[in-house]
């Protein structure tokens, strides 16, 4: 017990021994500076410089640009733009697929290309069905005087027409003799109406117009695109009056009727319904008379 009680106090000693460093001039022996050391006070002035000397090189290594010439650091601007080019590429891809979709339905109705003939007509009414058990159906005083008020504004306005069903939805493109109707078999995705040279053609629904050409075989095509994949086509028309991205309201006029292009005998609309790809049967849903 004593032994190590000596030993502790001879470390001590050694750690608290006062010692001088002394810088002399090499050619006069002058003192010039002179400095007061213990072994504790070297210990502890190093320590502290290796912590401080380390702080600093992790604060300059994280939050100054002199990382990057440090090896395995990569560029914080090449990052943000390796960031950049990642969204764009991505947003890039999807405008590529969706433009890709768009030319591919538009080739299979211009052309009549259909993978699969069966078509689901309850499929169009399904967006418009609703449980009258979940909703309140009861008006308060300010939604009947609403309603009276819009009612008279739009009593005469042919867009804006309060409507409920698929059926009265979609408006007659224009009335007239039907004199080809729709058949699958023959591939004939169509009705053909007779109308008077010039006779307006309307937009059977709100939409954006996909496609607004002429094409060799049926003349003055316009395509327009509705909701839930819902596409209507008019073809062979004298004229257009619209053009790809245009807005059309339902009713509004699109074209006039022609004898354009090469498979048609007369004034007529060859008018298509399509739906998420497959055509439908326009005479179920459109009254031509």
């Amino acid at each position: 017990m004593a032994k190590d009680k000596k030993k502790r106090k001879e470390i001590k000693r050694k750690l608290l021994h006062k010692y001088r460093l002394v810088i002399l001039n090499e050619s006069t022996f002058e003192e010039k500076i002179s400095f007061k050391l213990s072994r504790l006070n070297v210990f502890v002035t190093g320590t502290l410089f290796i912590i401080v000397l380390i702080g600093l090189t992790t604060l300059i290594i994280a939050f100054t640009p002199l990382r990057e010439y440090i090896p395995g650091y990569s560029s914080t601007r090449l990052k943000r733009q390796a960031t950049e080019l990642t969204y764009k590429t991505d947003s890039l891809v999807n405008v590529l697929n969706y433009t890709n979709g768009y030319l591919e339905n538009v080739r299979m109705v211009l052309r009549g290309d259909v993978e699969n003939n069966e078509a689901n007509r309850d499929s169009l009414f399904e967006q418009y069905k609703l449980d009258p058990s979940t909703v309140d159906l009861t008006p308060i005083r300010e939604d009947l005087l609403l309603r009276e008020e819009v009612e008279l504004e739009d009593k005469y306005n042919l867009f804006e027409r309060n409507i409920e069903g698929l059926g009265n939805l979609l408006f007659s493109p224009v009335s007239g003799t039907l004199s080809q109707t729709f058949d699958l078999k023959k591939k004939h995705y169509a009705v053909d109406v007779v109308a008077p040279k010039d006779t307006p053609v309307k937009s059977i629904a709100d939409g954006t117009v996909l496609f607004s050409e002429w094409t060799s075989e049926t003349g003055y095509v316009i395509i327009i695109e509705h909701q839930e994949g819902l596409t209507s086509v008019y073809k062979h028309n004298g004229s257009l009056s619209k053009v790809q991205g245009d807005r059309v309201k339902a009713g509004e006029v699109v074209a006039f009727i022609g004898n354009t292009g090469e498979l048609t005998t007369g004034p007529h609309l060859h008018f298509e319904l399509w739906k998420k790809g497959q055509p439908v049967n326009p005479l179920n849903y459109i009254d031509f008379d």
